[in-house]
Order: structure tokens, then C-alpha cells, then sequence
């Protein structure tokens, strides 16, 4: 705890010392030691490498563990988050020159502090150290969402992330107090001697409820889609990307050690998570605000985590490892494909509103020609989340629907009740997402403007490009090449979540995968020789440009071009009794016979935001304004205030109550 102190007071004190030129060098080389330092101690206990005596003694010493779990999450948090400062670079230089510089060189101290706490969570299992590590990643991601403070809303939203954060650490503290009972303190490492002889469920679910507020479940989630907009891109890449996932962290933890009601805690998740991820895709698809739009799809992926999690709960509880092995599988592996496609979407759109100023998809169009290298960014992230071959999402999805398939032909009527459902909703969740992304991409990318321009927007700067480009490749590489990493990381999760069973044999999960490569390989191939033959035949025979061929008519202006809404109009009318959507009223006075302009706009309400969440909590606000009568300001008020306490304090003395 001392070293983690230590590292965040100088990393601040030489951040806020330093020039603003500077401060962009600093935290580099601050963050490329960082990156260096624990990739070379995730790939070591992944690899099996042999640590020097002495390090491990000072690791042991700090209270800092590694195994193969943490590793995961070190590889996944320092990728994104390096990827995500090189995005930095480019898309903070027009707000350099309008914010303070004091506020900028803490917007990069704050990012080095987010980084190094995600570590510690990571590495802590000591529960008051990861405690004070949770509250510094909260503090610190706080930090760098206000950073447009001058912009509406976005204090409000951050105020609103900062109180949810603290009320899920309540749930974390409360369930590590009570499984402390019987042991020294606090720990993880107490989790397992607790769940052997007590009930599991009342302490995972506080756990869940304190994790889950981070990650974005349902009913929990309602912080996200503030924050994620309000947050500049390469911070809500970092959150979306990595961040939220720290929840899957501790639910994973907490799962390592359970020792009893797997059964119902498998199959409560499993449905949980499915309920999550429908509700997170089905309110996408209505957002015209491209980044609450993805925002809501991080819900959705997280319900697909979930799904797998709960799938390795219930094959363990069943003593299934195929379902267990693939499930744990298939959620860390989407851990870790949702972290490249998200954050390369984040990073694209960022690009976007940065040359078009708005998140409003209504006012984008045509802007493939113009930022070819963006579109096409974008386009591999949005075929990816939609879980579409030839990319990683693919993979990920496709192991869920393997544990689901492996486990269905063994089971009573009930679970294969919740196992069909649950896959139904899987299938749902990814048809929905190709229906949103292929509404995002056309309408933003494709077409002709909406909006009219003054200049042409320009492509995004060179870092930002290559922030994009940094997970493409991983995003292609897991699609094609899968057997490289789930073999692994199926041998990896065996061992971490059923030490005890036999060993898992992985030819069970590469044999189809193989087949899977082949097809994409093939699939590539294919694409890539039809684009070579098109070159060619274009060289012979120079392309004509013009308008596209309309039966005769081509006089069509951007006002005749689909939008998001008309888009989405049949889907919002058939979701109606779910989610509420609305238009806004047009009407024209019958002396009006030349109208003049009108604005129309369509609207979505999160209904379990305002009705379940915001309405007990705007009873208790209203409470704190009436109560608010006794702050008169008057020095005489609040002495006769201390005096009936002391009176009443006197009383209840008297009386042994106190």
C-alpha cells in the first residue's frame, strides 16, 4: 500500500511541476515504464518464467499476488489504457489551448493514476488494500470524465458515476466484512474458508451488486450512459474498454471461491445477464447520440460476460467441465474482445464529433469519403461486436453458444428451459446489434451529409490513426487465428476455476476451431481477390462517376436520405410497449400557407432509470431540500442545534438507551 502511495504522490507531484509540453513526454514515460514493468510480470506467470528471488520477495513483502487470473486482466488493462493515451495525444490538442494548463497536466496525472490503481486492483488481495485501490480508480476516473467541465451535463453525470461508485464500494465492504468472520481480516483469500461453511448466496450477491454497479448490470447501470458520454473518447475507451471489466474482475474472484448454491447462483446469473444484454442492445438502437448509443452496447456485452460466468458456475456446480471450461472461456475471451472492438469505436467516433462537432448521428453522413481511414476503423469494430466472422467477436460468442450446446442434452426440464431461453436471447442480442451498427455505419458514414458544412472534415490526426490501427490487429488476429489463444486460455481457466477435476482436453474446443479458420482464411481470400480483379478491371476500363441510377429521377438531396429514425421506425413502434419512444409534435396553423421551418426530433426513456431508480432517489432529494430549511445561516441556530444534541444525548444517558 505504501509503494502504491508513494508511486501516485510522485507521479502527481512531477506531472503538475512539469511545462504543459512536457507533461505529454512525462507521462509516457511514466506510463511505457508502467506497461513494461507489469506486462513483464503477467507474461511471466502466464509463460511460466522464472522471477528473480529478490523481486518476488519484494512483491510478497507489498502484498502483491499474481496469478494466472490477474495476468489476464494486467495485458488487457495495459493495452487499452497505452492505446488510449496515444489517442490522447491528437484528439486533446484544440481543448489544450482553451482549458488551463493546470487542468490538462491533472487530466494526465489522473490517467496515470487510473492506470496504476486498475493494476493494484488487479494484484491486491488483501481486502482493505483493494479497497483503497477500488477508491483511487474511482476518484481518479472521475477526474477525467469532468474534464469538459464548461459543457452541460457533464458534471451532473460525473457527480452522479462518483455517487454510484461509492455506494457499490458499501456492497464490496459490507460482503468482505461479513466473510471475514472466523479469519484475521479481510480478504479474498478468506472468501473460500467463509463459503465452506456458511451460505454462499447472501455474500456473492452482495459482491455481485458492488461489482456489477461497476461493470454495468441491469437496474445498475443507470450511471453509464451519462458518463460515457460526457467523458472525452479516449476516456470512455478506457472505461468502456477496461474499467467497467474490473467488475467482471471481482466477480470472477469472488466465483473462484464458491463453494456452495452454484446451482441457483449459475442459473440466476445466466438469465440476469440475458435480461441485461437484450435490454442494453434493444435501448441502443433507439440513441441518436453515437456515444450513449455504444454506451448502451457496453451494457449489452456485458450481459453476453455475464452469460458466460454463469455458464462456468452452473457446469461446475453440475460437474460439467466441458460447460464450465467453455463458459469461463467464452467470458474472458469477450472480456478481452470487448476491450479491442469497444475502444477502437470509442476511438472512431471520437474522431468523428471531433471534425463534425456533435454526437448526433442525425446531423453525420457521407463521411467515408472524407475520413476513409475512421470508416474503416469503425466498420471492423461494428462488424466485430455484432459477433460476425471474420472477426474476434465471432470467437467469443461462438464458445457460449458451444458451453450452451454442450450442456443442453444432459439437463432436466427446467434448466433446459433456462439454457433455451438463454440461448433465444444470445441469438437476439447479436441479431439486434448487426441492426444497430449497420443503422450507425450507414447513416453516419454513407449517403451525403445532413448537415451543412462549412469545410470538408479533414481525417484524424496521425496519433489517432494509429491508436485505432493498435486493435485491429489483435481484432484480426484472434478471428482468424483462434486456436493461438483459446487453447491457452482454455488450459488457463481449467486451472483457475476446476483445480480440482481432470485435466480439460482441449482438441474438444480446436478441432472446430481449426475448421473455423479455414473458413475465414478462405472467406479473406476470396474478398481479397474479388477487390484484386476489381483493380484490374478498373485500369482497363476507367470507372464513370455520377449519380447513382434512379429510374430516371436523379434530382434526390440529403433531406431525401433515410435517417436513424426512419431507420429504426418499425423497430421503435414494435418495442413500444418495452421502452417507451416518443416524437415531438409538429403542427401548422391553418392561415399558415407558406410554413415556415420546423424542428422534429425523436426521444427514448429509460424507463427502469426513471421509474425504478431516479424515483426513490429524487424521494430522498426531496427530503434533503426540506430538511434543507434548517441551514438559515444564522450562528445563533446552529449553537441552539449543538445545545439539543448535547440535550438529547443527555437524555438517552439517562434513560441507558446509549
Amino acid at each position: 500500500m505504501f509503494y502504491l502511495i508513494a508511486i501516485l504522490i510522485i507521479t502527481g507531484v512531477v506531472l503538475l511541476a512539469a511545462g504543459k509540453k512536457s507533461s505529454v513526454i512525462i507521462t509516457a514515460l511514466f506510463l511505457s515504464a508502467g506497461v513494461t514493468a507489469s506486462s513483464w510480470l503477467a507474461l511471466s506467470e502466464l509463460l511460466n518464467l522464472a522471477i528473480p528471488v529478490e523481486i518476488v520477495e519484494f512483491l510478497t513483502s507489498a502484498g502483491i499476488i499474481c496469478d494466472g487470473l490477474s495476468a489476464l486482466f494486467i495485458l488487457i488493462i495495459s493495452f487499452t489504457v497505452f492505446s488510449g493515451f496515444i489517442y490522447s495525444v491528437g484528439y486533446l490538442k484544440p481543448y489544450v489551448r482553451t482549458k488551463p494548463e493546470l487542468w490538462t497536466k491533472l487530466h494526465y496525472a489522473a490517467l496515470l493514476w487510473l492506470y496504476v490503481s486498475m493494476i493494484a486492483v488487479v494484484l491486491f488481495r488483501n481486502g482493505f488494500a483493494f479497497l483503497v485501490a477500488w477508491e483511487i480508480m474511482t476518484v481518479s476516473s472521475f477526474v477525467l470524465v469532468i474534464y469538459e467541465y464548461d459543457k452541460k451535463g457533464t458534471i451532473q453525470a460525473g457527480i452522479n458515476y462518483l455517487v454510484q461508485m461509492h455506494v457499490g464500494m458499501l456492497f464490496i465492504l459490507f460482503a468482505f466484512i461479513i466473510s471475514s468472520e472466523g479469519s484475521d481480516g479481510v480478504s479474498f483469500d478468506n472468501l473460500r474458508y467463509y463459503f465452506s461453511r456458511n451460505s454462499n448466496w447472501l455474500v456473492f450477491l452482495l459482491f455481485f451488486t458492488g461489482f456489477g454497479l461497476k461493470a454495468g448490470f441491469l437496474l445498475l447501470h443507470t450511471w453509464l450512459p451519462e458518463a460515457h458520454p460526457a467523458a472525452p473518447s479516449h476516456v470512455s475507451g478506457i472505461m468502456s474498454g477496461v474499467m467497467i471489466k474490473l467488475g467482471i474482475y471481482g466477480i470472477l474472484r469472488v466465483s473462484m471461491s464458491l463453494q456452495g448454491d452454484m446451482y441457483v447462483i449459475g442459473t440466476s446469473l445466466m438469465v440476469f445477464s440475458a435480461v441485461t444484454g437484450l435490454f442494453g442492445v434493444m435501448m441502443a438502437i433507439l440513441q441518436h447520440d453515437i456515444k450513449k448509443l455504444l454506451a448502451y452496447h457496453s451494457i449489452e456485452n456485458i450481459g453476453i460476460i455475464g452469460i458466460g460466468i454463469g455458464l462456468g458456475i452452473f457446469g461446475t456446480a453440475t460437474g460439467n467441465t466441458l460447460v464450465s471450461v467453455t463458459g469461463y472461456t467464452g467470458a474472458i475471451l469477450h472480456t478481452l474482445n470487448h476491450s479491442l472492438f469497444k475502444s477502437l469505436l470509442f476511438f472512431s467516433a471520437g474522431s468523428v464529433i471531433s471534425r463534425l462537432h456533435t454526437r448526433n448521428v442525425e446531423q453525420m453522413g457521407g463521411i467515408m469519403k472524407y475520413m476513409p481511414y475512421t470508416a474503416m476503423a469503425f466498420l471492423i469494430g461494428s462488424v466485430a461486436i455484432a459477433g460476425l466472422p471474420p472477426f474476434n467477436g465471432f470467437i467469443s460468442e461462438y464458445l457460449l453458444y458451444f458451453s450452451l450446446f454442450s450442456g443442453i442434452g444432459e439437463l432436466e426440464f427446467y434448466p433446459l428451459l433456462i439454457f433455451s431461453l438463454v440461448m433465444v436471447s444470445l441469438v437476439l442480442i447479436g441479431g439486434l446489434a448487426v441492426f444497430c451498427f449497420a443503422k450507425v455505419f450507414s447513416i453516419v458514414f454513407l449517403g451525403q451529409p445532413r448537415k451543412a458544412m462549412a469545410e470538408p472534415p479533414a481525417e484524424a490526426g496521425q496519433p489517432m490513426i494509429i491508436a485505432k490501427m493498435l486493435p485491429v490487429i489483435p481484432i484480426i488476429i484472434i478471428g482468424a487465428l483462434p486456436v493461438l489463444i483459446v487453447g491457452p486460455l482454455a488450459s488457463l481457466t481449467s486451472g483457475i476455476f476446476n483445480p480440482s477435476s481432470l485435466p480439460f482436453d482441449n482438441a474438444i474446443l480446436l478441432t472446430p476451431l481449426r475448421y473455423i479458420s479455414v473458413g475465414v482464411i478462405l472467406m479473406v481470400s476470396i474478398g481479397a481477390l474479388f477487390l484484386i480483379l476489381k483493380k484490374v478491371d478498373e485500369r482497363r476500363r476507367p470507372p464513370v462517376t455520377g449519380l447513382t441510377w434512379g429510374c430516371g429521377y436523379g434530382a434526390a438531396s440529403a433531406r431525401q436520405q433515410y435517417t436513424a429514425t426512419s431507420f429504426t421506425q418499425e423497430y421503435a413502434t414494435l418495442v413500444r410497449p418495452v421502452i417507451r419512444n416518443g416524437a415531438s409534435h409538429v403542427s401548422f396553423r391553418e392561415d399558415e400557407i407558406f410554413p415556415g421551418k420546423r424542428e422534429f426530433h425523436t426521444s427514448s426513456a429509460d424507463l427502469l432509470r426513471s421509474k425504478i431508480i431516479m424515483r426513490p432517489a429524487n424521494l430522498f432529494i426531496n427530503l434533503l431540500r426540506r430538511a434543507a430549511v434548517i441551514q438559515t445561516g444564522r450562528l445563533q441556530h446552529y449553537v441552539l442545534y449543538a445545545m439539543l444534541f448535547l440535550v438529547l444525548v443527555f437524555i438517552l444517558t439517562l434513560l441507558e438507551i446509549i
